[in-house]
């Protein structure tokens, strides 16, 4: 599950979680730390020591000791698709042949760089996906990606052609 911490142009900071993996509840500093990481992706553990009272060594510790036990994921840049040019944007029903998990269908999208959101839905698709492209061709070659993937057997798309309303979710 991603959470979007806020947007900060042209970047939109997102933290991550996998929802079937047991962490041990962190404590205050841990808290502050992840804070700390979230408005600055790129703070040096100086920074982030200072920023809740630690060394920078007990800060690395801590910062390591939750990379290893998968409760901070990872490190991303997410750039504003507009910078890219990708202005071309659809909504995708991704029906699939028979049963897929939800991980399984998660790992396949994740490769498709178009995909910039994806959820499991309720209804006859089985997914229903958020795509981004710089024009038509460009979304046509990305679904056609979408398309080529082993259990997928059809989708059905609609492309935007105006936003109404367009609420962070922060």
């Amino acid at each position: 599950m991603c959470t979007v911490f806020g947007e900060f142009w042209p970047l939109t900071v997102v933290y991550c979680v996998e929802p079937d993996r047991h962490h041990d509840p962190m404590d205050l500093i841990d808290q502050r730390i992840v804070e700390c990481l979230l408005r600055n992706g790129r703070a040096t553990y100086a920074e982030i020591g200072s920023y809740v009272g630690l060394s920078t060594p007990a800060a690395k510790r801590r910062v390591d000791r939750m990379r290893a036990s998968g409760a901070i994921r990872g490190f991303a840049v997410l750039v504003d698709p507009s910078a890219l040019g990708w202005t071309t944007e659809a909504y995708v029903q991704l029906y699939c042949r028979g049963t897929v998990s939800p991980e399984e269908l998660r790992r396949s999208l994740e490769q498709i760089p178009e995909v910039v959101g994806a959820c499991t839905v309720s209804g006859a698709a089985d997914a229903l996906l958020h795509m981004l492209a710089s024009d038509i061709q460009h979304l046509e070659v990305a679904m056609e990606r979408v398309r080529d993937e082993p259990n997928v057997d059809h989708t059905e798309s609609v492309i935007v052609l105006s936003r109404l309303i367009d609420r962070g979710r922060g």
